[in-house]
């Protein structure tokens, strides 16, 4: 079945193009690329936030790349390539590449221990936006290292709480991100936001938090402007939040769980501005991406 986008055939004549572009620089030999599928944030299949991850021995075009991660049609697909000591790596949602994926990171690294059987307990990863970032092997956990984001407090930009549905406490700004804070968890747990609405806000994604029942804070996280009404565990989000509750609840090692449907566990901690957001990953999947060109 064609599949047309807003623009007629664009979208299939790109792929096309592409396909044909590969088969030139590949002179018609067959190439395949490995797949492996993870789930992060958690230590059960079928919960935590899946991701797709491919390494590589070089990268491949951009725009081929974009269609793997929407054929994949996960929230992220992580795309690796080492060079020397460290890994270049590359983010893409089913619709953009992004600047930041904390779940896809910490898979990523997963399969480089796991499966590719790295011997340092420590992987460095090269981004194009975020600078240098690092992934601890912990006993039976992983360990982000990531930036902290800087928050402010915000005025909520036109459509925002009417998206959401409930009036926060507080709102607040960080570089990609808007963060609104509720009273308690079952605020977070019911809410429903309207994605149509959400999608026009200008911003990467929303996130909404309060205290936890049973850890120190709960949230979520909305992106549908990327292609992602609700992400399942979101490490990227996570360097907004630690920030938030480690003032607020005045303690630098905090525990969370995101409210999704499939849930994800995370052990956060703060110190000179890096936060690091600890969690478990399993793979659901290996096999191969065949016939590219």
């Amino acid at each position: 079945m064609s599949k047309k986008s807003k623009n007629g055939f664009k979208y299939e004549l790109s792929i096309e193009r592409t396909i044909k572009q590969i088969k030139k620089k590949n002179k018609g030999k067959t190439m395949t690329i490995k797949l492996y599928q993870v789930d992060a944030f958690t230590d059960t299949v079928f919960h935590g936030n899946p991701a797709a991850v491919c390494i590589l021995k070089d990268w491949l075009d951009e725009q081929l790349m974009q269609h793997i991660a929407m054929e994949n049609n996960l929230s992220e697909t992580a795309f690796a390539v080492q060079k020397n000591k460290q890994f270049h790596i590359r983010w893409f949602t089913p619709e953009t590449e992004v600047t930041l994926c904390g779940h896809a990171t910490l898979a990523t690294a997963h399969v480089i221990f796991t499966h590719y059987h790295y011997p340092n307990n420590e992987i460095t990863f090269k981004t194009r936006h975020s600078g240098i970032l690092k992934v601890r092997k912990e006993a039976d956990a992983l360990t982000l290292d990531f930036p902290a984001d800087t928050i402010k407090k915000a005025t909520p930009p036109p459509g925002l709480i009417k998206s959401i549905g409930k009036k926060p406490q507080e709102v607040w700004k960080g570089k990609t991100d808007y963060l609104l804070v509720y009273k308690t968890e079952k605020d977070i747990r019911t809410i429903s936001p309207n994605y149509h609405l959400l999608s026009q806000v200008k911003a990467r994604g929303t996130i909404i938090t309060a205290p936890g029942d049973t850890t120190d804070f709960v949230s979520r996280f909305f992106a549908p402007q990327v292609g992602i009404n609700e992400d399942p565990a979101t490490g990227s989000a996570h360097t907004t939040l630690i920030p938030y509750w480690t003032k607020q609840l005045n303690k630098k090692e905090l525990t969370a769980k995101q409210l999704s449907k499939r849930q994800g566990q995370l052990n956060c901690r703060l110190e000179n501005n890096r936060v690091s957001i600890s969690g478990k990953a399993k793979t659901y999947l290996k096999g191969e991406i065949i016939n590219l060109s």
